[in-house]
């Protein structure tokens, strides 16, 4: 890595895509935030986007996560998620170069293997050689080969909370489609109440409270994404949970400015 620390970005799926259509992009959201990590301007910069409605209904119609059950049909499946999660990579990847942040995509089906759907190995040569260059390293949620399953689904999530830790990231930024963790889903609770900051403590005691996610997510909707992201704070790294639905949000979180979301502290 160079010599800061990174400052992890995680775009949700939920953002970038219409998760109640398959293969749904939203390419005015992905073209913003695009324009505001250009205008954040960051060389410690690591990016992770989530798979929203490209990745997820494939994955579900195969039973990836579940792992290999001998079935011919699943290799396919396996191919195909992989395959609709580059697509949308392409598309993350379009507006980042549109708007000349230097990102290169990196496919974790390429450099991770898991064991029991947690990440065993990682190989970081490029990922690392990347980082003393100052590209923008792009990664995503995907379909990755599994030492006792056979395979499975790396969450995006899981992803960011393993980069955390390993280099010591100074924060991650967690964008999705609602402003930060409320108490009920405000999508269809008008009423639901934000949480601007959260201790380690309070996080676990309202999680059985974060919603679902609307439309296929094998990765358990919000719930899955703080429960992936835990063991990175536990690690004393802070997150913030804000909206990449909204004009500058994202770029705000990323210069320290304050921000519409929740703030999550170790204690």
């Amino acid at each position: 890595m160079n010599n800061q620390s990174p400052i992890i970005l995680k775009l949700g799926g939920s953002a970038i895509t219409d998760k109640t259509q398959e293969a749904s992009p939203r390419t005015d959201i992905i073209n913003r935030l695009a324009e505001e990590i250009k205008r954040a301007d960051l060389d410690n910069l690591i990016v992770v986007h989530g798979g929203g409605s490209f990745g997820h209904p494939t994955a579900a119609r195969y039973g990836i996560k579940d792992g290999y059950k001998d079935d011919p049909a699943q290799k396919f499946g396996f191919a195909e998620t992989h395959h609709m999660m580059t697509v949308l990579n392409g598309l993350v990847m379009d507006a980042l170069i549109l708007h000349e942040v230097p990102a290169v995509s990196i496919a974790p089906s390429s450099c991770v293997i898991t064991e029991n759907c947690k990440i065993k190995f990682f190989d970081e040569t490029v990922l690392k050689a990347m980082s003393k260059l100052v590209f923008t390293p792009v990664l995503y949620g995907d379909v990755v080969l599994d030492d006792k399953m056979g395979f499975t689904v790396l969450s995006g999530d899981q992803l960011v909370a393993y980069l955390a830790i390993k280099y010591k990231a100074q924060k991650i930024v967690v964008g999705v489609d609602t402003d930060g963790l409320f108490d009920s889903d405000p999508k269809t609770h008008p009423d639901a109440q934000p949480y601007k900051k959260l201790t380690l403590s309070e996080l676990k005691a309202i999680q059985p409270k974060l919603g679902k996610a609307s439309g296929t997510d094998v990765t358990g909707g919000m719930a899955g994404k703080i429960a992936e992201l835990i063991p990175a704070i536990e690690a004393g790294v802070h997150v913030t949970v804000t909206g990449a639905t909204k004009g500058l949000s994202i770029y705000r979180a990323l210069t320290d400015q304050s921000v519409l979301g929740t703030e999550i502290e170790k204690t």
